[in-house]
């Protein structure tokens, strides 16, 4: 049940996609769409690439030649469109300040794009020799986006949590999927690299990766579905509006600078 194409690791690979699609159906339907357009087009993106990948795996007529090429692709339009829903986590999380907002998200789509195409670039042109090029190509490719997204979420997380900023409860979902996978994906690898274990024994650790980004998923249907339980607060006299924080003063300062910046 632990091996590769099982019934269990076929459906952790089918079966969040297949939700993923389910998913953007209903954000449209609610019109959610509009409000999270980027994580719109990569529930999208994201779930036909590894349904295609995984079509390329079980059909007999695909090479293991073409599956990998199939798989690079996947791989790259995946890391730029999540780099673009980063770059949207970073704008909602900071909404309030809209010139840091604006400067957060362009330097995130900026650096991403840019590091994903030199990792592809770095990963094509390292020397090969055979399929085996081709793999270790694809895995350095995709271990390398996995460690500038998380990279990039522990930074937002890190930056919120200074600044005392409340992330809207879709954004925090939509982050805390993204985190989870990226960590425990990272976290196998490093295991498979480091503990040097055969091909055979890696399955169960696929499995355990597939299925937290089944999770991931199931977290991110209730954080942008399931509405927040209304909480009935007791009627206390009123007080005076509590001052901001030395932080949120911060920001404020940072935010006006780079308002006068942009308008010289």
């Amino acid at each position: 049940m632990l091996q590769a194409h099982s019934f269990l690791w076929n459906y952790l690979w089918v079966a969040p996609n297949a939700l993923l699609l389910l998913l953007a159906l209903l954000m449209r339907r609610r019109g959610l769409h509009k409000q999270f357009r980027a994580f719109f087009a990569f529930a999208i993106i994201s779930a036909l690439g590894q349904l295609a990948v995984y079509t390329a795996d079980i059909s007999p007529s695909v090479t293991p030649e073409n599956f990998w090429r199939i798989d690079w692709a996947s791989l790259v339009t995946e890391g730029l469109i999540k780099f673009i829903l980063v770059a949207e986590i970073f704008g909602q999380a900071f909404g309030s300040y809209a010139s840091l907002a604006r400067l957060g998200r362009l330097l995130i789509r900026g650096v991403g794009v840019v590091l994903i195409l030199l990792a592809a670039l770095a990963a094509a042109y390292t020397p090969k020799d055979g399929l085996f090029g081709i793999v270790s190509g694809a895995h350095i490719l995709e271990q390398t986006i996995y460690l500038i997204e998380g990279g990039l979420l522990v930074f937002i997380f890190s930056l919120a949590f200074y600044f005392r900023l409340r992330l809207s409860r879709p954004i925090f979902g939509i982050a805390l999927g993204l985190s989870l996978s990226a960590c425990v994906h990272l976290a196998m690898w490093a295991i498979i690299a480091n503990v040097g274990l055969p091909n055979s024994t890696r399955a169960p650790l696929d499995i355990i990766r597939m299925a937290t980004y089944h999770i991931g998923v199931l977290i991110w249907f209730y954080y942008l579905l399931v509405p927040p339980k209304a909480l009935t607060k007791p009627t206390v006299p009123p007080t005076d509006p509590p001052t901001g924080s030395a932080h949120e003063e911060d920001l404020d300062v940072w935010n006006r600078e780079l308002e006068r910046l942009v308008h010289q």
